[in-house]
């Protein structure tokens, strides 16, 4: 199990009993990606896997892997959505980033795509970016990362936050990315 304070916090709301570590090839989804993956991502996937979260959200795997008994799904579909969507919703005109710079790592039962945006060299730097399916504005960008933003999500940490919409389970959340 990788060491993480951000999981370590995570496992005080979420319990990690049913987790599984995935033995990701990180080499290899690296290399798939040309990336290097955030340390919270990494260390989150070897307490909890790739998979549901109370069937409210999911976390993708990097990379397919063979043998396992469900398939969370993988980072390449929902990657290509989100930029697809970033194409329909206006491009440029509707979020400044070069759309290579997105990478999805889950969703949520609304259809929203959890992303992050690798413009950083440092991927501990990297924000989250949800494209809301049902949300207005369609993008909004988060200035923490992955583990934190699941940690508020779990936790329902909303009270004191700008408003940030996201859909989970048909239901409209407010939230924010300030706390």
């Amino acid at each position: 199990m990788v060491e993480h304070p951000g999981v370590a916090a995570l496992t005080q709301i979420m319990s990690p009993d049913h987790g599984a570590d995935e033995q990701v090839d990180w080499a290899f989804a690296e290399a798939t990606w040309n990336v290097r993956f955030p340390t919270d991502y990494k260390a989150f996937m070897s307490v909890y896997g790739g998979g549901s979260i109370n069937g409210e959200a999911g976390v993708l795997l990097p990379v397919p892997t063979e043998g396992i008994q469900w398939d969370p799904g993988d980072m390449a579909g929902e990657t290509e959505n989100a930029r697809h969507g970033w194409e329909m919703e206006g491009g440029r005109a509707a979020l400044d980033v070069d759309p290579a710079h997105i990478l999805a790592w889950g969703i949520t039962s609304g259809l929203d795509i959890l992303c992050w945006l690798t413009e950083d060299s440092d991927p501990d730097r990297w924000p989250v970016l949800v494209h809301g399916r049902h949300t207005s504005p369609t993008f909004t960008v988060h200035p923490f990362g992955m583990v934190e933003f699941l940690r508020r999500l779990v936790h329902e940490d909303y009270d004191g936050w700008s408003s940030w919409p996201i859909s989970i389970g048909g239901e409209l959340w407010n939230c924010s990315a300030e706390a």
